[in-house]
């Protein structure tokens, strides 16, 4: 009883989710109005970095406050994806500037890593990925993928097999990079030394994988906007398996994470919940928006809670997974 009157006191809900001795709590946070927030990443000292597509800057959400502060990142800009980097840096992928962008927090420090002429001005840049080496890999949905090498500053972008479509991108344990093709419909093995992608074809065509992520085995997870299923595949084994939502239901699945208990969560669009699903029960538990349309759109999270940005709704929703940080 004490710890459901401290849940109302806090203002959060209670959820029940997977693997978990006790029910966590989530509590959302609203934003400011017409800055269409898109994507969130953890940034150090409990903060949280969420990409204000709108007005062309990153947002930085304190937790403990509810406050937001917001770092400008150039002119024409319309970030999309962000990451932190094992170094502390934000990075973020700018389909207004067709840039990489890096933000240092401790220095304040904005660097813009404009992509290479060839690509056109304009590839609809979508997520960032570190790989083993420290580089910077990106997807852009006019059928691109690239690469920014930290340590010279130079981009390198390549064509994606198949044309447009390129989107969710991921780095596994052994550091190598993954990303898949919504408009085609692929999952695609990165070699990080060439650029080229081996094609990797899902027994099922056109279910639109949108989003991928690895699990610490190296496994990866996808979530499949046309399908409405979990995709996952083994490298190791080059085994598929497609898992549906609770009861068949009519599902488009856009994002998709791993937490650090292998916990796969999906946000689909067609019910306006978030799933976690639990691959060594096989059972499902899930979140619903806070409100209506909550549109989420990506899912990150650190040990012991997971984001999820509404951009229906200009809120971030943690979820406190009960983990130990």
């Amino acid at each position: 009883m004490r710890r459901i009157l401290l849940a109302a006191t806090l203002g959060v809900a209670l959820i029940a989710l997977p693997g978990l001795a006790q029910t966590p709590p989530t509590k959302t946070f609203p934003l400011p109005n017409q800055t269409f927030i898109h994507d969130v990443a953890p940034a150090p000292g409990g903060l949280i970095w969420w990409t204000a597509q709108s007005d062309g800057k990153l947002g930085i959400l304190d937790p403990k406050t509810g406050a937001n502060k917001f770092v400008t990142l150039g002119p024409d800009s319309a970030p999309h994806g962000v990451i932190q980097s094992k170094d502390g840096k934000a990075w973020v992928t700018d389909g207004g500037q067709n840039a990489i962008v890096s933000y240092d927090p401790k220095t304040e420090k904005v660097t813009v890593y404009k992509l290479p002429e060839e690509t056109g001005g304009y590839t609809n840049l979508n997520t960032p990925t570190e790989d083993g080496d420290g580089n910077i890999w990106f997807t852009g949905q006019n059928g691109w993928h690239g690469k920014v090498d930290v340590k010279t500053g130079k981009v390198s972008a390549w064509k994606s097999p198949k044309g447009r479509g390129s989107y969710g991108i991921t780095t596994t344990p052994d550091g190598n990079v993954w990303f898949v093709s919504l408009a085609n419909s692929y999952l695609g093995q990165v070699d990080r030394a060439t650029g080229n992608v081996k094609v990797i074809e899902p027994p099922v065509p056109n279910t639109g994988v949108r989003r991928v992520w690895s699990d610490s085995k190296g496994d990866l997870w996808m979530s499949e906007w046309n399908g409405g299923q979990i995709s996952h595949y083994s490298p190791s084994t080059g085994k598929w398996e497609r898992i549906p939502l609770p009861g068949n239901q009519r599902a488009n699945l856009y994002a998709v994470y791993v937490d650090n208990r292998d916990v796969v969560w999906v946000s689909n669009w067609a019910d306006n919940k978030t799933y976690a699903y639990d691959p060594k029960t096989k059972s499902f538990s899930s979140v619903p928006g806070s409100k209506a349309n909550a549109a989420i759109r990506q899912i990150l999270g650190i040990n012991g809670a997971v984001y999820l940005p509404e951009s229906g709704n200009a809120a971030i929703t943690v979820v406190n997974t009960g983990s130990q940080l």
